[in-house]
């Protein structure tokens, strides 16, 4: 590793899924010589889902630059892929990055700010074909990689997108012990937890709530994709 530190930068926002964050930030925080810095758009403290408190943020625009970008999700990711002062700084810091990632719908958010088009995406499952509005394409892989984007599925993929990611900066060998000290050994107590895996009742059940909040989300996805379609167009 070289003397600078590696600098990642977790770029979160009101309302987000906090696991989405906290997954990652658990394993990625221990890359060796590195800094991490949790950032959002005005700096201060961000309340995440369930009315978690996240203090002391940075202001993303007084971040000069970072090897690593993370964008977690939420179920305002397509509100927020509409704010342009944060999107910006998700495009300005993503130019000079090593590793462009994302975790469930950050990956809306990174399309919105124009960074994977042409690029193959993971998201959570009940939102993935949102990415086609940014000209992504959508994949139910946990973990995809497409050149230096690193995107996770839903919440849980972000675990196993961070210990992809450490093997990726820090070599297999770290990427395992951590796996080992950290006991990540999943063994869900209800193996349902993508579609394919779930029965029939509790499929129905959640993606009907999800559903319910479709309509909302695809407006908004539909417009941040049509303003980055005029960006484009004026560049």
């Amino acid at each position: 590793m070289s003397a600078q530190p590696f600098v990642t930068v977790f770029a979160i926002y009101p309302n987000l899924t906090h696991l989405d964050f906290t997954g990652p930030h658990q394993v990625l925080c221990r890359i060796p010589n590195s800094q991490t810095i949790i950032a959002s758009r005005d700096g201060g403290e961000i309340v995440a889902e369930g009315g978690l408190v996240i203090g002391k943020t940075v202001r993303l625009a007084d971040i000069p630059r970072c090897d690593l970008i993370c964008v977690p999700g939420g179920m305002t990711a397509t509100e927020v892929a509409l704010d342009e002062a944060f999107v910006g700084e998700i495009r300005r810091l993503a130019s000079g990055a090593k590793y462009i990632t994302s975790v469930c719908t950050g990956s809306l958010i990174l399309g919105a700010a124009g960074l994977l088009q042409g690029k193959r995406s993971a998201c959570h499952w009940a939102w993935r074909s949102l990415l086609t509005e940014f000209g992504a394409i959508p994949d139910e892989a946990r973990v995809v990689r497409d050149g230096n984007i690193f995107t996770g599925g839903g919440v849980t993929a972000g675990i196993d997108f961070a210990f992809t990611m450490l093997a990726e900066i820090a070599g297999e060998g770290y990427a395992k012990a951590l796996t080992l000290g950290l006991e990540y050994a999943p063994a869900p107590p209800f193996a349902c937890g993508r579609p394919e895996l779930a029965d029939h009742e509790t499929l129905k059940l959640v993606a009907g709530n999800m559903d319910k909040a479709m309509l909302q989300r695809l407006e908004e996805a539909r417009q941040a994709g049509a303003r980055l379609k005029a960006q484009a167009g004026t560049a």
